[in-house]
């Protein structure tokens, strides 16, 4: 599944032809995605402006000029696609190249800059989906959804609030969505690899007895912000199906510290120890038990 950085480098290509542009007409290639699309979809989108493209946690928001906003989730295989042309800011579509087969939604676009653009929603594996909604807190996916982590809403003292009661692994809880927005297995590996703090030790522990973050909380909460602001300049990391629109992948993973780098030595300078993976909640962990200790 996408992550954050990959979801934000999905927005910010799609940017600056979808914004303002007039939804001129929509087709839907079939009934349903994960679950089926919205009822009167077609006619709620089209002769509506797209006024912007936000995104929360792991959710592209088009907001629309009827005061309605399409969610969409990208699943494992989603991607979004201009025919005819390649745009050159990132964004994302299946490898080697989408087939038509798979072409699941479209929407007709008139941009006062841009001219004439035909936007694909491309999903092979079809785990996407898309929703409607008028006020983000009538949303079952978004409701109850923790802070976004590049946001000044996001900060230790956040997390020890969330943490305090908490008995599961940091990991686990890190990645429970209403703890962070849009963590996924990778980054919080990652992040937590900077803050040298291990997987497996309780998250409660991380909060001191008033309350308060402990220092190895502060280090979280920077470790979170900076590799995933990394990650966003580097365009994601490709795994499988990520690419750049032009082709080109995305570079995080070339700056993985521990994930997927299980028998190689840890990069922490001075560190000798050699990178481990171990299971949590039926997910690969992968951590440095030296400079990760308890």
């Amino acid at each position: 599944m996408p992550e954050l950085p990959e979801v934000e480098t999905v927005r910010r290509g799609l940017a600056p032809y979808v914004e303002g542009a007039r939804i001129e007409a929509v087709t839907l290639n079939r009934k349903d995605l994960r679950f089926p699309f919205p009822k009167g979809l077609v006619k709620v989108l089209t002769g509506e402006t797209i006024e912007s493209i936000g995104r929360r946690a792991k959710y592209l928001l088009f907001r629309l000029s009827n005061g309605k906003t399409l969610l969409s989730h990208l699943g494992m295989t989603g991607t979004y696609r201009f025919e005819a042309f390649t745009f050159k800011e990132p964004s994302r579509y299946h490898e080697p190249r989408p087939e038509e087969k798979h072409d699941h939604l479209v929407l007709d676009l008139s941009h006062p800059e841009r001219g004439k653009l035909r936007l694909i929603y491309n999903d092979a594996r079809r785990f996407g989906f898309v929703d409607l909604f008028e006020n983000e807190k009538e949303s079952p996916y978004l409701a109850g959804l923790g802070p976004e982590p590049l946001s000044k809403d996001f900060s230790a003292e956040e997390m020890a609030a969330r943490f305090k009661a908490k008995k599961a692994p940091v990991k686990t809880a890190l990645l429970d969505q209403r703890v962070v927005a849009g963590l996924g297995n990778i980054y919080v590996s990652e992040a937590l690899h900077r803050a040298h703090i291990r997987p497996d030790v309780e998250a409660r522990t991380l909060v001191l007895k008033s309350g308060a973050a402990s220092k190895r909380l502060d280090d979280l909460a920077a470790g979170v912000r900076t590799v995933l602001i990394e990650a966003v300049e580097a365009g994601g990391s490709t795994l499988r199906d990520f690419r750049a629109a032009d082709g080109g992948p995305g570079y995080f993973q070339h700056r993985f510290a521990v994930y997927d780098r299980e028998g190689q030595p840890c990069p922490t300078p001075l560190c000798a120890g050699t990178i481990r993976r171990i299971v949590q909640s039926g997910r690969s962990t992968f951590y440095c038990p030296v400079c990760q200790r308890k």
